[in-house]
């Protein structure tokens, strides 16, 4: 097979980004002072592998929470850390223009996923969630990640957040609940007892399918429109 050369190599046209997260705006501002301020030795790769380590370390943190419930103020350093590095990286490759748009897109989404099944996993462990909860949520933010990727690569957008909530929020969710959890894992919904962690995640698994089948099917119909059969 011939290797193309790198003048022959087909033009990257990168899919137009958009959020429309609550704190989009803001985060946005904070996140060009940072990277206009970082220092020269600090990379965009050293900054993802730093927002992978992180969830890593969030997700090893909820297991040790079933032992240990002082393990989720790490497990909230952790999710700081995760936002500054999966943030960060983007805007300072942007700001140096030193952007490797397919690299740096495939690379940030597949750290993504595998995160993701780290801090499920770490969650499903730590006694505070039922494990059928934190599967299903895993579950339903692959189908939606996996629908985002796809209508990015078939119509050129790439959808950052769903309605006003984006990655930041559900860490700023996260944060919230593992706070709460320091005070009791168990809420009252209802006149019934249950798992904090449960109630949350049923309604968050509920939303992530909904949004999933919702623009699948509204993409599908955007597709066909304009692919109509001859």
């Amino acid at each position: 097979m011939t290797k193309l050369e790198p003048a022959t190599l087909p033009t990257f046209k990168p899919a137009l980004r958009i959020n429309h997260a609550l704190t989009a705006s803001i985060e946005k501002r904070i996140l060009h002072w940072l990277a206009n301020r970082a220092p020269f030795w600090l990379t965009s790769d050293q900054l993802t592998l730093l927002g992978f380590a992180a969830q890593i370390g969030a997700g090893l943190f909820y297991a040790l929470a079933r032992y240990h419930r002082q393990t989720l103020l790490l497990v909230i350093l952790c999710l700081i850390l995760n936002w500054l590095g999966d943030s960060l990286d983007g805007t300072l490759a942007r700001v140096r223009q030193q952007q490797r748009p397919r690299y740096g897109f495939y690379v940030d989404h597949m750290v993504d996923i595998f995160g993701s099944v780290a801090l499920m996993s770490g969650l499903a462990l730590s006694g505070l969630v039922h494990p059928q909860i934190a599967i299903a949520m895993l579950i339903a933010f692959l189908l939606l990640a996996g629908e985002s990727y796809l209508a990015t690569y078939t119509l050129s957008r790439f959808q950052l957040s769903q309605g006003i909530f984006g990655p930041t929020e559900i860490r700023i969710l996260l944060i919230i609940g593992n706070l709460a959890l320091l005070h009791s894992p168990y809420s009252t919904i209802l006149g019934h007892r249950m798992l904090l962690f449960d109630f949350g995640g049923t309604i968050s698994t509920i939303g992530m399918f909904a949004f999933a089948i919702g623009l699948t099917a509204r993409h599908t119909a955007q597709l066909y429109r304009q692919e109509p059969l001859s």
